[in-house]
């Protein structure tokens, strides 16, 4: 049951944006603060809607 709920937790923390977030962090050398959050969230919903949709 415990490796069950570290599974269901990974999972949230993925869909949350968390893991990409800390790997954000890691490839930057920055320190978590509510600064750097804003621009990683940003960068990624640029992304996100740059990209053109197909039908």
């Amino acid at each position: 049951m415990k490796r069950f709920g570290k599974l269901v937790w990974a999972l949230l923390r993925e869909l949350a944006d968390e893991n990409a977030y800390q790997r954000h962090l890691e490839a930057h050398g920055r320190e978590h603060s509510g600064e750097e959050w804003r621009r990683f969230s940003e960068e990624r919903l640029r992304a996100k809607y740059a990209r053109a949709k197909c039908c």
